[in-house]
Order: C-alpha cells, then structure tokens, then sequence
C-alpha cells in the first residue's frame, strides 16, 4: 500500500486531527492579535513571578518525586521483606487522588485546628498561634510536598517496570566485581532506568503543569493560574492566551524529552537480562528488614492515608450530604458529562488506530501524532482554545436565525457541557488511542487479510472479526476517560455554563469559600472512581511480573 495514499480512513484522520489541533491554532491566533498593553503589563507584572514559581515548583517536585519514586521501586523489586508485596499495590494509590483534593486535605490536617498542630500545642504546653512557629502548608513548599505526594506513583510505576525487565544479571555481575548493594544500584540499575525515569518525570511534570485548584488553595502563582487569573479577574482574553502560549512551550519541552526518552527505552529494553528476571529477590535482614516497610509505607501514608482520613472524617459527620440536592445533581452532571467524553474520545481513538491499521497510510500515521497533542496541553490553556471557536460559531449561528427566521438560539455549543466534553475529548484522546492501540497491536494483520479472502467486506471484518477481539480494550479505554473526565478541574471549572456544577467544581467552589468539609462526601466519591484505574495498573503490573 503507499505511504501517501489517502482513503476514507486517511480522510477521516485528518478530520480528527482538525478537531484536536483547533483549540491550540486558536490560542495562537488570539495572542498574536491581542492588544499591546496587554502583553506589556503580562511581560513586566506577571510572567516573571509567575515562570520562577512554576520553574521551582516543577523543579523540586521533579526532584521529590524522583527520591521516592526511585527508592521504593528499587526496594520492592530488589528486595525482600515484611509487606513488600502489600506496598508494592499500597504505592500506587496515591494516584487516585486528585491534586486539589490533596491541597484541600492537607490545609484541613496541618492547619492550626488540625490534628498536626493540636498534638504539637499538647506536647509543648503551648496555647495560642503566637507562642511558637509552624511551617505554614500555604506555600511553595506546601505545593511541592502536596504535588510530590501524589504525583511520585508516575516516576514509581516508570522505574518498577524497568527494574523487572533489567533482570539482575547485570546486578551480578558487578556485585562479582566487588561492588556493594548501594554501588549497583547507583551505578548500574539506575543509569540503567535512566529513560523511564525520565518518563515518569514528564509525566510528573504535564500534571504539575496542568494543576489550578491546588496551586490556588496554597496560594502559589504558577502560569496556569496566571491564565486562570488573566481571564477571569482582568477580563483579558488575549492576556490570558499570551500567557498560554509560553506554557505550551513548557509543554513542548517536556514532549521532546519523554519522546526522546522513550526512543532510548525501546532500545535499553532490548539489551536487557530480563531472561533472568525471575532470580530470587534478596532478604533483608535486622534494622534494614524494619526501615524498608517503614520507608515505602511514609510515601503512602502522605499521598493517601492523611486525605482519605481528613475527608473521611468530614463525610462522617454528613451522612445526610449522600442524599443532598447539590450532590445529586452534580454527581447527574458529572455521569453526563464523563459518559458523553469517553463515548466520544473513544469513537475518534477507533477512527485514527483503525484507519493506521486498515491503510497504512503516512498521512494516517502523521494525524495520529498531532492528535496526541492535546494530552499535554493543560486543562486551563485548552478552555481558552475550545471557547472562543465555539463562541464564534454560536454567533454565527444565532445571527443567521434572526436574520432568517427573527429568532434567537442563544448559545447552543459555548454555553452548554457540550464545551467540556469537546475539551475532555481533546485532552484524553491520546488515553485512548493508547490503549485501543494496544489492543489492535495483539491481534495480527492477517486476520484482516484471512477474513478478505473469506469474502467479508471491510465493514464486516471489522464487526465480525475485529470488534468481538478487542472489545476489552475498547472498554478500558472508555473507562479510563470516564474517570479522567470526572476528576478533571482545570477546564470544567472554566467552561461549565452557569448553575452547572461537577462534582469537581463543587469541591472547589466550597474549598473556594474556605468550606472543603461540606462537599467531603463529593471528594470521596471522586478518590473511590480513582482506585479504579489504580487497581487496573496494579493488576497489569502483577501480569507482566
């Protein structure tokens, strides 16, 4: 088949990758054509402060996340000892925690009427806020340590799964050579794991990047918020997309890394020992048997157990929120609007794998990669870049019913969760075609070809052969972005219409007043769809082990 040929599938591609790159050619043609003052007063007042605090706070986070990530991936797969098979499932949980929720749990435990400062007030006899000196969680470092704490399982996840493939022949051979445990691991495994680490870094990272509600909670300017501020507060759309466009070089830096990374990986995995990846872990005995647990459990104990307990404390004591109008109808919108993202992003994952896999086409191949773009790119940038092509075609729309038929049709696709479900499907589409990818990938082309030969069209190969196989990755793949939908803040709380709450925009607007307590029940529901997902990679880890 050519490269370059274009199909119906190669067609359709294209269209798919219109409808991703869209949002982003928007935010360009509106920061090119914003108004000078605006870019002046963002230059001087707002992108310095702004750049140095998300560069620190992607910095340390990076290197918080990358010790812990390190460490206990390193300890559970090389190690034995008490509970390592527990926690190597309990470091993964963290994930299912949305930063905000963190931000929101941590404020509420080491605030002055938290338990942390209560027990230091009882031990030192102290009884006001002005007899002693706390560390205030409202911060840079607050941030850092809230992002750390869930954000570390990526760098965890990245680093377990080299470590299994490297096997430990490597290992061996240098202990042979006189090297102690320490000195392998610095010098072997780890220069080793060197592009999964750099993965999970990214990934670290595109989150840290694409956060707003913790960063807001904590009172840390970083440039999303700055958009979030430009827009809303100034009422400067053109600021705000100026600032966007400088976020999306982080963006791009960060893409061009873990792409180059994962070029490094494939190779790195081909050269490794994973023959003998099943030898038997080494015992750890005496204090080192106890610090292990003790230092893998630490990392759980923060990025889940202090905001399961903090939350879980405020929903029991408001049993009757279970059956509150707000949370019904926001928990309504949320199922709404997820169902309608996953059905959606899951239509066009099918379109683009299908359509590479069907023709082979360079063309196909190309719009596939440009429509991965929209995972990096953060939730507030995307609103910016979804609302005004909306808006302007609801204008258009609504001037040719007046003009035609002297009515008005208001906003149809702008001020509807049509908005949110557009950029959810932007923003996880590269979620799905991932996995249905993956499913595709398991199934061999001559299938496709036995099935022609057998007389089936196209169509009928692809219902009668094709679908019934992977179908199971079709559905984790829809699962996946129902749950990343419901989680997702940073655009939902900029494109939701009036009176339309999530349950993530209620946890914010009540956070917002300074009441995270009173849709705790909410939060909840939003960590218990998490573990989903979490449970997922789990079990697919303990597959590949």
């Amino acid at each position: 088949m050519a490269g370059g040929r274009v199909g119906p599938g190669t067609l359709t591609s294209l269209c798919v990758a219109a409808i991703v790159t869209m949002p982003i050619a928007a935010i360009v043609f509106i920061a090119l054509t914003g108004a000078s003052e605006d870019m002046q007063h963002i230059v001087i007042n707002v992108i310095p402060r702004a750049s140095l605090q998300t560069i620190l706070l992607l910095g340390f986070t990076g290197l918080l996340t990358a010790f812990f990530g390190i460490m206990t991936a390193w300890l559970v797969t090389s190690f034995e000892f008490p509970l390592r098979r527990s926690l190597s499932v309990a470091l993964v949980l963290p994930l299912a925690i949305p930063s905000y929720l963190a931000a929101y749990a941590f404020v509420e435990f080491f605030d002055f009427t938290g338990p942390v400062q209560a027990a230091y007030r009882s031990l030192f006899g102290f009884k006001t806020a002005r007899e002693y000196s706390f560390p205030d969680i409202r911060s840079l470092e607050g941030a850092v340590l809230v992002m750390s704490a869930v954000l570390y399982p990526y760098v965890y996840l990245t680093c377990r799964s080299m470590f299994l493939l490297q096997g430990r022949a490597a290992a061996d051979v240098a202990k042979t050579l006189g090297a102690g445990p320490l000195k392998v691991f610095a010098r072997v495994q780890v220069p080793m794991a060197r592009p999964a680490i750099m993965i999970g870094l990214a990934l670290v990272m595109m989150e840290t990047l694409n956060d707003i509600g913790a960063v807001e909670h904590l009172g840390v300017q970083t440039l999303t918020f700055s958009i979030f501020s430009t827009w809303l507060n100034r009422g400067s759309l053109a600021g705000a997309a100026q600032i966007a466009c400088l976020l999306l070089a982080f963006i791009i830096i960060l893409l061009y890394v873990e792409k180059r990374a994962r070029r490094q990986q494939r190779f790195a995995s081909n050269k490794t020992t994973s023959i003998v990846s099943g030898v038997a872990r080494v015992r750890l005995q005496g204090p080192k048997a106890l610090a292990a647990p003790v230092f893998c459990s630490l990392p759980v104990l923060i990025g889940f157990v202090i905001p399961v307990y903090v939350l879980s404390g405020f929903a029991m004591r408001r049993l009757d929120d279970f059956v509150s109008a707000r949370l019904v109808d926001a928990l309504w919108n949320s199922l709404m609007v997820a169902s309608a993202a996953a059905f959606a992003t899951v239509i066009l994952a099918f379109i683009l794998t299908y359509s590479a896999r069907s023709e082979r086409s360079r063309i196909a191949a190309i719009a596939s990669r440009v429509s991965s773009l929209g995972y990096g790119v953060p939730g507030t940038v995307l609103a910016i870049g979804v609302l005004i092509p909306l808006a302007g075609l609801d204008n258009v729309v609504d001037g040719f019913a007046r003009s035609t038929f002297g009515i008005s049709t208001g906003l149809l696709l702008s001020g509807t969760g049509f908005a949110i479900v557009y950029a959810a499907t932007v923003r996880f589409l590269t979620m799905a075609e991932g996995t249905i990818d993956a499913g595709f990938q398991k199934l061999s082309p001559h299938l496709d070809m036995a099935s022609r030969t057998l007389g089936r069209s196209s169509l009928q190969t692809l219902r009668e052969v094709l679908l019934p196989n992977i179908h199971p990755a079709v559905l984790t793949a829809a699962l996946l972005v129902f749950i990343e939908t419901l989680k997702e803040l940073s655009a939902t709380i900029l494109l939701r219409p009036f009176n339309f709450n999530t349950l993530a925009t209620l946890v914010y607007e009540d956070a917002s007043r300074g009441m995270p307590q009173n849709s705790a029940v909410a939060a909840l529901i939003i960590i218990l769809a998490g573990l989903i997902p979490v449970i997922l990679v789990s079990r697919s880890l303990d597959r590949a082990r």
